[in-house]
Parts: C-alpha cells; structure tokens; sequence
C-alpha cells in the first residue's frame, strides 16, 4: 500500500468537509524546554478530534461505489461522533457500537445525529469485534476505527498540512492507541522526500500502551490495561491490523506517560494556550515534557487530538492543582499584631 498516495487522494476527498488546523507556536514551552515546540491543534477539528478526516475519507469513498446505507463501525466515542457526522452529512445511514464504558459526553454528543446506537462490550476491541461480527451477519460495510487504509490515509492528512505550515521539523509526537492516526502521519512523512529524516514518536499511557508492547514483541499481544485518563487511546488491538506493520516500519520510538504525567499536560493546555484537550489528546505533551532533555534546539511538533474531556475531569485536576498552592491573605500584612 503506497501510503504517501493515498493521503494524497485522502486530501482532494476530503479538504471541503474538514477543518484545515492551526499548527500553533508555544511560547511557554519552548521556553522551558529549550526548543521550538509547536501544536497541531486536532482538539479544535470539526466534532473535536482528527477522526473526522478518516471518517470522511472512508465514507465518501463507500459512496463512491454506491454503499448509501447498512455501514457499522465501533468506537469509544470519538471515532463513533465523526462517522455519525460523517453520516449525516453525506446522507448515509448507519449504527455505531459503543463498550459500555464509555465516557456520557460523547454518548450525548452523539444522541445528536440521526444514528442508531448500541452498546457490547467493557474494552474498545471486545466491541470493536462484536461489531464486525454483526457487520458480517447483516451483510453490512463495517468502518473500522483504525484497521483500514483509508481511515489511516485520511489522518495522514494531518501531515500535509503540517508540512505546509513549518519547514525542517525535527520530530512529530503522537497519540497512539490502535495506531490509525501514527500509521498516517508517519507513514506520509517518512515515505515523503522532504520529510523522510522526521523523527517519530509514539505516545501511549502506562495503563495501556498495547501497540508499544507489540511493537517490542514483534507482534500483536493481549496486553492486560487498567483504567486510563486517556480512554480514547484505550484497549487493544485487532489481530491482523494493518497499523501494526505501519508502526514498526516508521515509528522510531514509544514514550510512555504516566496518569499524573497526563493530568500535567492537560493543566499545560488549559493554564498557557487556555483550551480543552482529552486525556489522549495529550499523550504528545506528556511524552516531549517527560523527556525534553532530549529535544533541545529541536523543531518539534506535538499533535493534540482532541478536545472531549469531560467537564468534572478539567474541575478535579485543576481544583487539586491549585489547592496544593499556599495561598496567602494580602490582607493579613495589614493586620494588628
């Protein structure tokens, strides 16, 4: 699969339904990091997150070939918002399958489009199996969320823009969680002649960094994963999929963050660029600031992939920071003694 060409035709298909993002300079943390950091910001893509690009680029192409109905796809949220927007935008029906676990916001996000929604499952690969199951019952197009080049090619489109926006970039952080958005990027800018020497980095959280441990395994492994902050990248993966070749093929590198190493990043976001990002949206951040040494006097891009984080998580970590701040009373300095 030449994927270079494909996010290519990705692009043409897709351009007029998507939001071209900003790749947005970071004073602050390329100060304290002794480099040039900049973010993708995907948080601010249409329905919140990249997904949206494969989303389109797969249904259009269904449409293409005259598939207007009967399409299945699985997701923990965000995949499942951008195909229902996808849907209805491209007057096309169809049913998403959502685990049981997944988080209430995205569930009313997605009560918004004419969609049918259904729940199996506690991990996003026991529903993401379920569903191709079903798909094949009802002789179905089942979209996955990942485990497909067009979906993969689609999120490339992300590197595109990047390459139009800054020159001489010297590495690119990004999210994983079953690898369609890395396997894009990294995929286009390795296999690209201007950008082949771009360092790649994968992202995952501690809780569950099950492409990382396949990828050092040499293949697909159960990984047993605890509850994460960053639910969106979640769980494991398909047998078979096509994004775990991608990812030991380009990807140079995992970096591994802890739960509180998140929780920093997303204070970062909200505190310095005064926005919203997911638990996995921040993966990028947590994984650059954990090893910075690393990176200095480096151009360094961090993709931010979405924006979903639900209001009483954003309350918890920022209430917890600031309760660990002494304050002090201006007023007690003008106090009697």
């Amino acid at each position: 699969m030449d994927v270079l060409k494909e996010v290519i035709k990705a692009e043409w298909r897709i351009k007029q339904h998507i939001r071209k993002t900003p790749l947005e300079f970071s004073p602050y943390l390329s100060r304290i990091t002794d480099s040039r950091v900049f973010l993708k910001l995907e948080n601010i893509q249409v329905t919140n997150s990249f997904k949206v690009r494969g989303a389109f680029n797969k249904l259009i192409y269904l449409k293409n070939q005259g598939i207007h109905s009967n399409i299945i796809t699985a997701s923990t949220g965000n995949h499942g918002l951008a195909v229902a927007y996808a849907l209805d935008k491209l007057g096309l029906g169809g049913t998403i399958y959502l685990p049981l676990t997944v988080k209430t916001n995205k569930v009313e996000s997605l009560k918004e489009y004419n969609v049918n929604i259904e729940f199996y499952g506690h991990d996003c690969l026991q529903t993401e199996l379920y569903a191709k199951k079903k798909a094949k019952e009802k002789k179905a197009h089942y979209v996955s969320p990942y485990n497909d080049i067009h979906i993969i090619a689609g999120q490339g489109t992300i590197a595109r823009e990047i390459e139009t926006q800054e020159t001489n970039i010297d590495c690119v952080f990004v999210p994983v969680g079953g690898g369609g958005l890395i396997s894009g990027i990294a995929g286009y800018l390795k296999e690209n002649k201007k950008t082949k020497n771009t360092s790649i980095f994968g992202c995952q959280p501690k809780n569950s960094p099950v492409m990382s441990k396949s990828v050092e395994a040499g293949k697909i492994i159960d990984y047993d994963v605890s509850p994460t902050i960053s639910d969106a990248s979640a769980g494991g993966i398909e047998k078979g999929s096509i994004t775990f070749d991608f990812c030991s093929k380009y990807v140079d590198d995992f970096i591994i963050v802890s739960e509180e190493e998140i929780k920093e990043a997303i204070e970062i976001i909200y505190n310095k660029h005064f926005m919203i990002a997911e638990g996995a949206g921040v993966l990028s951040l947590a994984s650059f600031l954990k090893e910075q040494e690393k990176f200095a006097n480096k151009t360094v891009v961090l993709v931010i992939s979405g924006g979903k984080l639900p209001k009483e998580v954003l309350a918890e970590i920022i209430c917890k920071k600031e309760k660990e701040k002494i304050f002090v009373n201006p007023l007690d300095s003008l106090r009697q003694p």
